[in-house]
């Protein structure tokens, strides 16, 4: 015998090492369900990088001497809708005056339908910003 086996148990030569039909379909199906995840959820990640470029930059342009509440509104709308950001609105974006800093909060969380009644939800909770200070990846 090269290699070891039960005495008096012999092994029937039909019997299959590795994986099964079932085994592999369930593989199969889970790793196109995560496949299909990840690109019904690409769109909204990358329309999330637009919002921080977006905010990031009008943050760091807003002069405290020259810039009011409004300009800064009418910049988010204005750049939002050029770069045709939907899952946002520049009236969502919080604008307030803290410890003297303006700060500009655009955090959103983002409901993706993926199949039936399963949805993704991501949040994106990142997105504050002092104004007038340079943007920190």
């Amino acid at each position: 015998m090269s290699t070891w086996q039960v005495p008096g148990h012999r092994q029937s030569p039909g019997r299959q090492k590795g994986l099964g039909f079932l085994a592999l379909l369930v593989i199969a199906v889970m790793v196109g369900f995560f496949v299909m995840a990840g690109i019904r959820i690409a769109p909204g990640y990358f329309e999330y990088l637009t919002v921080r470029d977006v905010v990031g930059g009008i943050a760091a342009g807003y002069d405290q001497q020259e810039d009011s509440f409004a300009d800064i509104r009418r910049a988010l709308a204005t750049d939002l809708n050029t770069n045709q950001v939907k899952s946002i609105n520049y009236r969502e974006i919080e604008i307030a005056r803290e410890d003297g800093e303006v700060v500009i909060d655009a955090s959103y969380e983002q409901r993706i339908p993926l199949v039936w009644r399963i949805d993704a939800v991501v949040k994106y909770d990142d997105l504050v910003f002092i104004a007038g200070e340079p943007i920190s990846d």
